[in-house]
């Protein structure tokens, strides 16, 4: 495996974390974290790696979601 498919690896299994965790933390379906996450600009910021920010702890990055983007969380009633 080259480093190109390993790191696409590691995103799709952090990106399953972060919105398994999101879900438990705020009481919602799979589904909606799912939509959650995929709507936030984080998601945008893992994908394009900015900053190296794909490599901060899953739960790390559920906190920064939750404080940096409460407005799309007010959205889905959270």
């Amino acid at each position: 495996m080259d480093e190109e498919a390993l790191e696409k690896v590691y995103q799709e299994n952090l990106e399953e974390r972060i919105i398994t965790n999101l879900s438990m933390i705020k009481n919602v379906s799979l589904e909606t974290a799912m939509d959650i996450y995929y709507s936030s600009r984080l998601a945008d910021k893992v994908h394009r790696g900015t900053e190296g920010i794909q490599y901060l702890d899953y739960k790390v990055l559920v906190r920064i979601l939750c404080e940096t983007e409460a407005e799309l969380l007010a959205q889905y009633g959270l």
